[in-house]
């Protein structure tokens, strides 16, 4: 062999070293008693040095005794799943992908050890680095340009996997729930993780649902685990640490570096959870956008929308529907309904008949008139027709619960655990008008007033279940003043006032017997789609959302004298209400509240006219 000129150092080894017999004569030699082979195997697999030569010998030789491999050599099929085929040549992946085929094939036994092997590569390999002998550092490699071609061959190794055992996505599931990441990891793991589920629905639309199911559940986790309140002072503290730091112009000149990396810091959330669960969310509406969007092109894909709406649906009325404390996961949904008119028109006709349906819980009917009014509230892109059918849906049924409380000959009174739903029903009318008002009468102010003044709005602030009583003061002081002020269809402040007065009776005592409680909290309720304060994947809901208009607010206020206004002020210090914006309309109890719970059977009557929504746009 000549010798001169050789680059030891950098020349691939002619043949690869190893030790003991082949694969075919260490099973044999171990069927017969003596395991020596058999241990020195898999202990030469499991070096961490090992190279690709040798990698691409040894599958060549198990490819070639594939029958033998039975479970009672787990241990072994173990061992080469945990070769590091994914970061290797492509010539190391191709045999490895070929060994895998012909092992699902012949040994289905281990297809759930191949299917957690190649689900353990959805995230991104741990790094150790050491120092003196010493592990300073176990983190997540984030700067792998490899990523993207792991992911391919991950998913390439899965469809090949498919396409040997057709029966494959019924062991699926249970691997990706195992595998899901804990949610206080880092957002490029969790990231990467969810991306690469919602990849796989893909080509296993079979699982898709329960993917969705999946991913929400975690999202709600993060979600619930972050208040709005946490994460509003969370960015307020580091717009002042910000502030406090930033030194006086002309003093020195910022490396450039550093201004480079300025708009990415600003870009990311404060709180540690809102930052995980706001780069969750961009991963999980950019899928929305790509499924519903013809590839390539822009437009809209009817079917594939139609379906994933279905799915979408179905795990809003499982998870995000009773999950009272979110804050942002419910936008999926609000954004999907974007894309289609006939969408949005759909998901509130859901709504409403979860609403009106007395064998629901009361508690999730509840939920849906908040989610209803704070949906027409919120959404621009809800039109003004299907707001007003929407309503007119509301007020048949208030009115026809009120007549079947006035005709069943007991005395009625304010009673949240037993009207739960009628009094939502009414906060969702109440809130909607204060934000759709203005839009009902740009197109013709005579017939947006006559609109008004038939929905008999009198009769339902005069009625004996007195809803002004249990709705959030911040809602029903609006409305009124808007009632009042604008359209003089009813005066409501004398009731409002004596409300104040009294303290609201509840006839049911949580301990039992005949005691009488009381209760002076409003309506335990929420407005699903308050702001939004996720800031990246906040800008794909800013052009859709309805902001709350303070000059709009200002407009329905009479003027005031500097006294009147210095008196409203201390009382509103004095009784802790939220000041006239944003806010005041967003205030959200985050308690659950047992108190709203009403029995299952007790529910208002359904409206003997259906009013349908009109859908103006087939799918």
């Amino acid at each position: 062999m000549e010798v001169e000129g050789w680059d030891f150092l950098n020349s691939p080894p002619v043949k690869t070293v190893r030790f003991g017999g082949s694969v075919a004569e260490t099973l044999d030699k171990l069927r017969k008693g003596d395991s020596s082979d058999y241990e020195l195997l898999k202990h030469q697999l499991a070096d961490p040095d090992i190279k690709d030569a040798q990698i691409i010998s040894w599958l060549q030789e198990f490819r070639g005794c594939m029958t033998q491999l039975t479970k009672d050599h787990e241990q072994l099929i173990y061992t080469v799943l945990r070769l590091p085929w994914v970061g290797r040549s492509q010539a190391v992946v191709d045999e490895f992908l070929a060994f895998l085929s012909n092992l699902v094939s012949a040994q289905t036994v281990y297809l759930c050890a191949c299917l957690k092997m190649v689900v353990s590569h959805f995230t991104p390999k741990r790094v150790t680095i050491c120092e003196g002998g010493v592990d300073i550092s176990d983190s997540e490699d984030e700067e792998d340009t490899d990523l993207p071609r792991n992911f391919d061959l991950c998913h390439q190794a899965l469809q090949l996997i498919i396409r040997y055992v057709p029966s494959t996505s019924r062991f699926l599931m249970p691997i990706l729930q195992d595998g899901f990441p804990f949610v206080q990891k880092s957002p490029r793991t969790l990231e990467c993780y969810v991306h690469n589920l919602l990849r796989l629905t893909v080509y296993v639309p079979s699982i898709r649902r329960d993917v969705l199911e999946l991913i929400v559940g975690q999202l709600l986790k993060l979600d619930v685990s972050a208040s709005r309140e946490e994460i509003e002072e969370a960015e307020e503290n580091q717009n002042q640490s910000q502030n406090q730091d930033q030194p006086e112009e002309g003093l020195f000149d910022m490396d450039e570096d550093m201004t480079a990396e300025q708009p990415h810091r600003t870009n990311m959330m404060a709180h540690p959870v809102a930052e995980r669960l706001d780069t969750l969310m961009v991963v999980l509406m950019a899928y929305i956008r790509d499924i519903c969007n013809v590839d390539g092109t822009g437009s809209f894909h009817a079917e594939r929308t139609k379906e994933l709406y279905k799915d979408l649906l179905s795990v809003f009325d499982k998870l995000i529907l009773p999950t009272h404390a979110s804050g942002h996961v419910q936008y999926t949904l609000f954004y999907l309904c974007s894309f289609k008119l006939a969408l949005a028109e759909a998901f509130l006709d859901h709504l409403w008949k979860v609403l009106q349906n007395p064998t629901q819980p009361a508690i999730l009917r509840q939920a849906a008139a908040g989610y209803m009014g704070s949906f027409m509230a919120r959404a621009k892109f809800v039109p003004v027709l299907t707001v007003r059918a929407c309503l007119d849906l509301l007020l048949t049924w208030i009115h026809a619960y009120i007549d079947s409380q006035d005709s069943s000959g007991r005395q009625v009174c304010c009673d949240i655990s037993l009207h739960g739903p009628f009094y939502a029903a009414c906060q969702a009318v109440f809130y909607t008008l204060v934000f759709r008002h203005r839009a009902m009468l740009e197109a013709n102010m005579k017939k947006g007033l006559e609109y008004l003044q038939s929905l008999n709005l009198e009769r339902l602030v005069m009625c004996q279940l007195n809803p002004l009583k249990v709705c959030l003061p911040s809602v029903t002081s609006m409305c009124a003043e808007l009632i009042r002020k604008k359209y003089q269809v009813v005066f409501c402040y004398t009731i409002i006032e004596r409300n104040n007065r009294q303290v609201l009776p509840v006839v049911r005592s949580s301990a039992g017997g005949d005691g009488v409680t009381t209760n002076t909290n409003p309506l335990d309720s929420f407005f699903p789609f308050d702001p939004y304060l996720l800031k990246r994947s906040g800008q794909l809901i800013e052009p859709l959302y309805q902001a709350w208009d303070d000059l709009a607010e200002t407009d329905l206020l009479p003027p005031k004298t500097a006294q009147q206004a210095q008196k409203e002020d201390e009382d509103d210090f004095l009784s802790g209400e939220t000041p006239h914006g944003d806010a005041m309309l967003g205030l959200t109890p985050s308690s659950y509240g047992s108190n709203v719970c009403s029995p299952n059977s007790v529910g208002g009557p359904t409206p003997s006219l259906q009013v349908l929504i009109p859908c103006h746009e087939p799918l």
